[in-house]
C-alpha cells in the first residue's frame, strides 16, 4: 500500500479515485509559506520546552527553510497521494534530514495545523485588502478634489430628483468603503487568535507552551478552547461575508458607472486603456472592467452560502467537510483584491463632463421641492406648499416648459405668495447652496468632508 503518514492501522491501500477525491494539494497548496512559518514556531517552540533536543529542532528549522525554496522554485511535485500541503512538506523535511523530521508533529493535529495555517494566510491578506481598499478612497477623494464644484442630477428610484455635487456623491461610496476597513479591522482580531496546541480537538498530552507560540507568530491573544479552536470557521464565513459587502458596495458603483458612460448620460468617459469594443461593432466601447465587477459580485456572494450552509450542520469537533473551505475563502480573497486594484487603476482614467452633468439638472423638475421650501419660507405650510409645487410641475408639463420658464402670472394664478424672487431662489446653484445641515450636498458641507477625508487619508 501507499504510505501514508496516518497509514499505521489500514491494510488496503486507497483507492486511486478516493486518493484523487480526498486530496486538495491543488487548492491549499498555496499555503506553503503559512504552514512553514507555523512549523517553524512549533519547533521552537518544543525545543524551548524540551520536548525535542536543540540540535533537532536546528536540524528541522534548516530543513524547512529548505523545502521553502524548493517550493518556491517548483522543485517539488505535488501528487494527490500526500493529500495537502501540510503532508507533502513533512513528506519533504524528511527528505531533507531523515527520520528527525518525524518529529515535527509531535504535540499537534493537522486539525489545528489547517486552522492555524488559514489564520495565518487570512491575517496577511486581510491587511493587504484594507491597504487596497484604502487605496482606492485615496482615488475617490482625489477626484472628488478635483470636481468640487460639478453639480449633477441626484436620483432616487433612478429617477432624477434633485441637484447634489458630484463631489458629494462620490464621498458617499468614500463612507461605504470605510465601513467596509472598519468591517475588516474588526474582524481581524478574531482572525487574531492562535489555535495551535488544540491538537485534534482535546489538546495534548506535551508541555506545550502555546503563549510563547503566540508571541513568536505574532498572534494577539491564545484559542480557550481546544474543541472550539479546531471546528472553528466563524472567521471565514466573517471575512466572506464583509467581502461580500464589499463587493455589493463595488457592484453599486459598477452600475452607475456603466450608465453614466452610455451615450443617453455622458456624464463620463472611461479610458480606452479600461474599456473594449465589439469584434461586430466597430463604434462600440463598452464598459467591461465596470461590467465583470459587477458580475464577480455573485461569485463573491456565492461562496459565502457555499461557506454557510458547509457550516451549517457539523457537529463537533473537525470534519472533512471542511476542507472545502479554503475554495470559497481564496476565491474571495482573490477576486477582492483584483476588483479593487482594477478600480482603483480605472478611477484615475475617467473624464467627467461637467456640463452634461449640469445641463442634465435642468430638466425634469429638480427643484420642484425647492418651489416648495420658497412657499414655507413666505409663510404656507409644507403639505400645502408640496401640492402647489406639484400643480406648477403639472401646468409645466402640460405647457412643455420647466418651472424656470414659467411667468410670474403662471406663478402666481397657483398663489399670490410667489413673487419675481422665486426664480433666484429655484436656480440650481442655489439648491445647492441651501443644502446646508450636516451631510448635506452643500459646498461649504462637502469640502469639509472631503477635506476631512483627505486628512484621514494623508492627502495633501
Amino acid at each position: 500500500m501507499n504510505e501514508k503518514l496516518w497509514g499505521g492501522r489500514f491494510s488496503q491501500s486507497t483507492d486511486d479515485l478516493v486518493e484523487k477525491f480526498n486530496a486538495s494539494i491543488d487548492v491549499d497548496k498555496r499555503l506553503y509559506d503559512s504552514d512553514i512559518e507555523g512549523s517553524i514556531a512549533h519547533v521552537k517552540m518544543m525545543a524551548k520546552e524540551s520536548i525535542i533536543p536543540e540540535t533537532d529542532a536546528r536540524t528541522i528549522i534548516e530543513g524547512l527553510e529548505k523545502v521553502r525554496k524548493k517550493i518556491e522554485n517548483n522543485e517539488i511535485a505535488f501528487s494527490a497521494s500526500l493529500e495537502d500541503i501540510h503532508m507533502h512538506i513533512e513528506d519533504a523535511l524528511g527528505k531533507e534530514v531523515g527520520d528527525v523530521g518525524k518529529k515535527l508533529h509531535t504535540g499537534r493535529s493537522r486539525n489545528d495545523q489547517v486552522a492555524l495555517d488559514v489564520r495565518i494566510y487570512l491575517k496577511k491578506e486581510t491587511r493587504l485588502i484594507i491597504g487596497l481598499l484604502t487605496g482606492f478612497q485615496k482615488a475617490l477623494v482625489t477626484m472628488a478634489q478635483k470636481h468640487l464644484d460639478v453639480i449633477m442630477p441626484g436620483y432616487t428610484h433612478l429617477q432624477r430628483a434633485q441637484p447634489v455635487l458630484f463631489s458629494h456623491h462620490l464621498m458617499a461610496y468614500y463612507e461605504m468603503f470605510k465601513r467596509d476597513i472598519q468591517r475588516f479591522e474588526d474582524c481581524f482580531k478574531r482572525i487574531d487568535v492562535m489555535p495551535l496546541g488544540a491538537a485534534a480537538l482535546a489538546g495534548t498530552t506535551y508541555p506545550l507552551n502555546r503563549e510563547f507560540t503566540k508571541e513568536l507568530l505574532c498572534f494577539s491573544k491564545v484559542s480557550d478552547n481546544s474543541i472550539d479552536s479546531v471546528s472553528d470557521r466563524d472567521f471565514v464565513m466573517e471575512f466572506i461575508a464583509h467581502a461580500s459587502i464589499a463587493m455589493i458596495h463595488f457592484s453599486r458603483l459598477s452600475e452607475e458607472m456603466i450608465l453614466w458612460s452610455s451615450s443617453e448620460f455622458s456624464f463620463i468617459t472611461i479610458s480606452d486603456s479600461f474599456t473594449t469594443g465589439s469584434s461586430i461593432m466597430p463604434q462600440k466601447k463598452n464598459p467591461d472592467v465596470a461590467e465583470l465587477v459587477r458580475g464577480k459580485t455573485g461569485r463573491v456572494l456565492g461562496n459565502l452560502i457555499n461557506i454557510l450552509t458547509l457550516m451549517k450542520s457539523l457537529p463537533l469537533a473537525y470534519n472533512k467537510d471542511m476542507q472545502e473551505d479554503k475554495e470559497p475563502l481564496f476565491d474571495t480573497v482573490d477576486t477582492l483584491k483584483i476588483c479593487t486594484d482594477v478600480y482603483t487603476r480605472m478611477f484615475g482614467n475617467i473624464e467627467i463632463h461637467k456640463d452634461r452633468m449640469f445641463n442634465a439638472c435642468k430638466h425634469g423638475f429638480l427643484n420642484a421641492t425647492d418651489l416648495a421650501d420658497y412657499l414655507v419660507s413666505k409663510g404656507m405650510t409644507f403639505r400645502q406648499a408640496h401640492a402647489v409645487a406639484g400643480q406648477a410641475v403639472a401646468h409645466a408639463l402640460d405647457q412643455g416648459k420647466e418651472l424656470d420658464d414659467m411667468t410670474i402670472q403662471e406663478f402666481k394664478a397657483l398663489s399670490e405668495l410667489i413673487e419675481k424672487d422665486v426664480y433666484e431662489f429655484i436656480e440650481i446653484d442655489k439648491t445647492i447652496s441651501r443644502r446646508i445641515t450636516y451631510g448635506g450636498t452643500g459646498f461649504d458641507n462637502v469640502k469639509q468632508a472631503v477635506k476631512k477625508a483627505a486628512g484621514e487619508l494623508g492627502l495633501q
